[in-house]
């Protein structure tokens, strides 16, 4: 069955994709999978994670909200695989590897969305940003401490998945694009549903670049992509879609991920503070899994510990620490 992946691959995929045959390999060396390629394991093993299950009680823009159809950073993360895929298929990239970078781009990501990454940034002392992160959960954290062994490939397009990374496949940059497109379309969905934006406040001229529903943009942006880069050896939008794209998620960041639901915000922020200055002052209390690090790197290993965290795990633990409890004294 994956000689047949390979034959395919060899007959379709376009000379700048990335052939399962060709992976750089792993970190560590072991016997291969006489059925599925390296990429179709690194997916298969995305998706069995502890922390891939944990993406579904993750804030992607809005803390509890009242309603059952707002983005959590599970449906935003199946959202960015759709879209990569979609692009990889029409420019006839490697699908999988596609796939399998998509899947597991957010797996550093913090409790409260932006919120959280913002401040554990600025208390670690060499910052936290959480595409470094997700590369640390595949390979230090997960399977307790012993990683998920990942191809470069899949690795490299986790690191590299933010506007300012530089992927060394196609298909990473292929996945760069579809979080940014998920994600500000989806959000602008969830924003107004929301009540903190209304349609007609969105800016006029990347709505008249791009179209007024969530269906409409992500359809143009695919097919904008497909026009400037097909049969090229580079992934990318053309230079009117990408400034409309940026004119959105500028706006986004002016009136959304920094206003919208302000008081739990800081509530928020206040409780991963918190959290931390307890956790650095008694490493100690830290879970097994993450005192092997603390022994070197006290600050590293607290932000090991609070970005694996749910919204909901964060909350508790809170409470068992801050909030005294009945008959205590």
């Amino acid at each position: 069955m994956k000689e047949k992946t390979y034959e395919k691959e060899r007959a379709f995929l376009s000379p700048y994709a990335k052939r399962s045959e060709d992976t750089l390999g792993r970190r560590r060396d072991e016997p291969p999978c006489s059925m599925r390629t390296d990429f179709q394991r690194d997916r298969d093993r995305i998706i069995y994670s502890k922390a891939f299950l944990r993406l579904k009680n993750k804030t992607q823009v809005f803390f509890a909200p009242d309603g059952d159809h707002y983005m959590s950073r599970l449906t935003h993360t199946l959202d960015v695989s759709q879209i990569a895929r979609s692009l990889a298929r029409c420019l006839s990239l490697n699908e999988d590897l596609a796939e399998a970078i998509a899947l597991g781009h957010d797996l550093g990501h913090t409790p409260f969305g932006h919120v959280g990454e913002r401040v554990l940034d600025a208390l670690c002392p060499t910052g936290f940003r959480h595409s470094e992160q997700s590369l640390r959960v595949v390979d230090l954290l997960e399977k307790d401490g012993k990683g998920l062994n990942l191809t470069f490939e899949v690795r490299d397009g986790i690191l590299n998945h933010t506007k300012k990374g530089k992927p060394a496949t196609l298909e990473g940059a292929a996945v760069s694009l579809a979080d940014r497109i998920a994600y500000i379309n989806h959000d602008i969905e969830d924003a107004i549903r929301a009540g903190f934006l209304r349609e007609d406040e969105l800016p006029p001229q990347a709505v008249a670049v791009f179209g007024r529903d969530t269906s409409a943009r992500i359809n143009t942006a695919i097919l904008d992509i497909y026009a400037e880069s097909a049969g090229k050896p580079y992934v990318r939008m053309s230079e009117e879609k990408a400034e409309a794209l940026d004119e959105l998620r500028t706006f986004m960041f002016e009136r959304v991920y920094e206003h919208a639901n302000k008081l739990i915000q800081e509530s928020a922020e206040r409780m991963l503070r918190a959290l931390y200055t307890y956790f650095t002052e008694r490493p100690e209390e830290l879970p097994a899994l993450y005192l092997s690090t603390a022994r070197e790197d006290v600050p590293r290993a607290v932000c090991d510990y609070l970005s694996s965290m749910t919204d909901k795990y964060a909350i508790n633990v809170f409470k068992r620490l801050f909030v005294p409890r009945e008959g205590s004294v």
